[in-house]
């Protein structure tokens, strides 16, 4: 018997995380995937084994706790709020409920992965709109809607760029679109920015009703091992979403560590404050070097290289490698000349540094 797969799935490029595991012995340094250098809290951790007494139990379908939390943490209400399994999850979930063949889904260039895949594992299109200086334009953005423009993702900060655009120009970005399109604001990153102009969006949440706004567990709270995201969006928008997920779709344990995660501030600072400090000395260390590295207000930096065969994206992957450096190259975003790089903990950021500046000497003297 011949299975006939759906049409158009067999056109997705399956998405490849960052690498993690290296032949040898020696340290990893992982830098690979955005994970947070100081890992999890500690109570998320304590939270996380206590619930194995109750692992013959169903989870709370519904999340209510974790949720309860959640809206209490923004200023909102449970019903407002859905959890997942990692962000990815409900943004898979969105373009499930409100996209399909025929269909356009909207993207800024070098937006996140996840994007095109969900719009093509529906039937609908990806379709996306150029970049400015690997900024979101939002000009460009509304030149590219068609009456059969369904989703408009915006990450903000955007992975794998590091770039964010203000408040004003998301705000302009709701305001041009038309009004049965569902602007989705992906803020994963948002704990990192400090920027005066900046907004994870819940406050456009919060006056429209075709606004949605998602968010992680898996970077500054260092939970990525658990899956576990949510978003806060209308009600009415919440409410189509719960009827397509997973009816247990966050497990027990994942919930409770998310919930003492939450209340841990204290680790959130000290993660901050990590990546305050550790970001602009590996930003100068890597402008030393002779490198160019994107504005980021992330936890990664994006570091452009030059095309000469000795020095580019590949060369340099292959030579961190060689130190047992990981990091991501970036081809799949179209975006070949460059490599991605976490700030991860103290050690793993000098290696690094130490190891570029070795790579470019090196490459100098062949």
């Amino acid at each position: 018997m011949t299975l006939h797969v759906r049409p158009g799935i067999l056109d997705i490029a399956a998405y490849v995380p960052g690498e993690h595991d290296l032949p040898g012995s020696g340290p990893i340094y992982k830098m690979s995937s955005n994970e947070s250098a100081l890992g999890a809290s500690r109570l998320a951790m304590e939270a996380y084994v206590q619930g194995a007494a109750d692992l013959h139990r169903y989870p709370d379908g519904a999340s209510h706790v974790l949720r309860a939390g959640l809206a209490r943490e923004i200023g909102a209400k449970e019903d407002e709020i859905i959890c997942g399994t990692g962000s990815d999850d409900i943004l898979v979930l969105i373009t499930r409920a409100y996209a399909g063949p025929g269909d356009e889904v909207l993207y800024s260039r070098h937006g996140f992965l996840i994007y095109p895949i969900a719009a093509q594992s529906v039937g609908a299109t990806p379709v996306t709109a150029p970049e400015k200086d690997l900024t979101t334009d939002v000009d460009a953005l509304l030149a590219a809607v068609t009456p059969r423009t369904k989703i408009c993702f915006v990450a903000n900060p955007n992975n794998p760029t590091g770039s964010y655009i203000p408040a004003s120009e998301i705000r302009r970005l709701r305001e041009g679109l038309p009004a049965n399109v569902l602007l989705v604001i992906d803020a994963a990153y948002a704990e990192y920015v400090d920027k005066p102009d900046y907004t994870d969006g819940s406050e456009l949440v919060k006056e429209y009703d075709n606004v949605i706004m998602s968010r992680t567990f898996s970077k500054i709270y260092g939970l990525a091992a658990l899956r576990l995201g949510w978003a806060y969006g209308h009600k009415s928008i919440i409410d189509v979403l719960h009827r397509i997920r997973g009816v247990f779709n966050v497990a027990a344990p994942a919930q409770l560590a998310g919930v003492a995660g939450l209340a841990d501030k204290d680790h959130v600072k000290r993660s901050k404050a990590h990546n305050d400090y550790w970001l602009p000395w590996f930003v100068a260390e890597v402008k030393r070097i002779g490198l160019h590295p994107c504005p980021s207000v992330g936890n990664f930096l994006l570091v452009r290289f030059p095309t000469d065969p000795k020095l580019n994206a590949d060369a340099a992957e292959k030579f961190l490698k060689s130190r047992r450096v990981l990091v991501r190259k970036m081809g799949a975003y179209g975006l070949p000349d460059y490599l991605r790089i976490t700030i991860a903990e103290e050690a793993a950021v000098k290696a690094c540094a130490q190891a570029l500046g070795d790579f470019v000497a090196g490459a100098a003297t062949q």
